[in-house]
């Protein structure tokens, strides 16, 4: 069932029941705060303001965000600041791994702000990164979320394949006829093609990648997106609610309704990824850990039914 549009609202508007979260303020929440503090790592679940940070910190899950806090880019969407960032910290990858090791992950993700201003896009730091923690902590698997690395993808995706992260994600983030709107710096075929190549130089690498919804977006173009993501070969969809951070943020033009997330999922499934998040809570990272492992099993099954 498609989701019935609402008039575009003038200010912000109130919250179905189905989004609202509790104010996060678990013993858990505020050890995982503290442990991000003394490490001096930075997190997109708090840059992002993410509805999921009490439950993801409580469990001991956060999404680091390397490279400092400071994005290059001002998308419409994105509460991360826009300015001109520090220098890279060469500390940030054995400190990111400690981190890992003291809460014990069996998966991580990592993510970054852009850089823009860095000659490969910060590529090399998420290499550092991954061979960090495959020193410090050999049995966490490697989920990893990149910026677009604008007009240097190509080198910056051969150095990141080649330290194997066991998931490499690029959220697409929204339809191609919103692109001049909601991401400007960016470009959905660029984008694309950066996970295309992904797959063409390891197949192995689950590729992932998705979409907010609310922001406009017509019901067949999503339905295009997906196609568009599946012939690049794209293991793993995830769907949520887009959230307006700020009044000087884009509005939110709809509230999607579970079922119509729950619509979007059965479609996604029928046209082929072996993973599928779609609710109005869902984000990149949300139960990443879970998700990787079905993935994975899916995949194995796969091979199985196939004979290899």
């Amino acid at each position: 069932m498609a989701p019935n549009p609402l008039p575009a609202p003038s200010g912000r508007v109130r919250k179905p029941d189905w989004i609202r979260v509790k104010a996060p303020t678990s013993p858990g929440y505020q050890e995982t705060r503290k442990l991000m503090r003394d490490k001096g790592l930075a997190t997109v679940c708090e840059e992002a303001a993410c509805p999921n940070i009490g439950e993801c910190w409580t469990k001991k899950h956060a999404t680091v965000m390397i490279l400092g806090d400071v994005c290059t880019r001002a998308c419409a969407f994105c509460n991360v600041k826009t300015g001109m960032p520090r220098k890279v910290d060469p500390n940030e990858p054995q400190n990111l791994a400690d981190a890992c090791a003291e809460m014990g992950l069996e998966h991580i993700v990592i993510t970054s702000v852009d850089r823009d201003d860095l000659p490969d896009g910060g590529a090399s730091q998420f290499v550092k990164v991954i061979e960090a923690l495959r020193r410090t902590t050999p049995d966490t698997t490697i989920e990893i979320l990149t910026p677009d690395f604008r007009n240097k993808h190509e080198r910056a995706v051969e150095m990141i394949v080649a330290a194997r992260p066991d998931v490499y994600n690029h959220n697409l983030e929204t339809v191609p006829r919103l692109y001049p709107t909601i991401r400007p710096g960016a470009r959905y075929y660029a984008s694309l093609r950066l996970l295309e190549s992904v797959k063409r130089l390891d197949p192995s690498i689950f590729t992932k990648s998705g979409i907010m919804l609310g922001l406009g977006e017509e019901r067949l173009e999503v339905h295009q997106v997906m196609d568009d993501m599946r012939s690049a070969d794209i293991d793993f969809l995830t769907m949520g609610q887009y959230l307006q951070p700020t009044p000087k943020h884009a509005k939110v033009m709809e509230f999607v309704t579970p079922a119509a997330f729950n619509a979007y999922a059965a479609i996604a499934r029928a046209k082929g990824f072996l993973q599928v998040a779609s609710s109005p809570l869902t984000r990149s990272s949300y139960h990443a850990d879970k998700d990787f492992a079905e993935m994975r099993a899916a995949r194995q099954a796969q091979l199985v039914k196939a004979g290899k």
